[in-house]
């Protein structure tokens, strides 16, 4: 006697809040690409609602504003960067190689489009007290997450005075690089090269 499939093969069909969930983060995540793709300035509500797929009317009872939207989109970015290097922490190899390891995975959140759509909203927050300060928690965020991880991977060398301080050095030491990398001072090799001698320098400050 054949089974009948026909209940298991119809689509899951998803509760209303499931539906604007999915919404609401298609709008954020439009807003990202807007930022990459356009810069700050020309990421316009009617530019986002068209690249995510969702009517005018439907993005105003989102965010009834762009700068509702940013600043949505600046906590989604925050939660995503973080989460994305905590999954790649969880992963990174134990040993002597460690801090290299840890450096350049470091090195890698502050690449990509995410690290993108950053630059161009702290370039829009100079002029914008209100996107200023939801910039100005972000990267809190993200900072004590990275602190935190940092501490956990390597737990003999965060017991001694100074630790936290180097891994501030380290972390601004990456985005200047970073920045210089986005803003065309170098070429891909080059910036390769001048990376793999700055992680061998500050590789020995947070492990000593």
């Amino acid at each position: 006697m054949a089974q009948d499939t026909r209940a298991s093969s119809r689509p899951v069909r998803r509760t209303q809040a499931e539906r604007r969930e999915a919404t609401r983060t298609a709008l954020l995540d439009a807003t990202i690409e807007c930022l990459v793709e356009y810069g700050y300035a020309e990421a316009t509500t009617a530019r986002v609602a068209d690249l995510a797929g969702v009517s005018r009317g439907a993005q105003v009872h989102y965010f009834a504003n762009k700068a509702a939207m940013v600043t949505a989109a600046v906590d989604h970015l925050a939660q995503r960067r973080i989460a994305e290097f905590a999954t790649q922490a969880a992963r990174l190899p134990d040993g002597e190689n460690r801090p290299e390891a840890l450096l350049d995975l470091i090195w890698d959140v502050h690449q990509g489009d995410i690290f993108v759509a950053t630059i161009e909203l702290w370039v829009a927050a100079r002029v914008d007290p209100q996107l200023h300060a939801a910039l100005t928690d972000l990267e809190r965020g993200v900072s004590l997450s990275i602190m935190r991880l940092t501490a956990e991977l390597l737990p003999g060398a965060a017991q001694r005075p100074g630790f936290r301080d180097d891994v501030e050095f380290v972390v601004s030491s990456i985005l200047g690089l970073a920045l210089l990398r986005i803003t065309g001072g170098e070429n891909t090799r080059a910036m390769n090269k001048r990376w793999r001698a700055t992680r061998e320098r500050l590789a020995r400050l947070i492990a000593s």
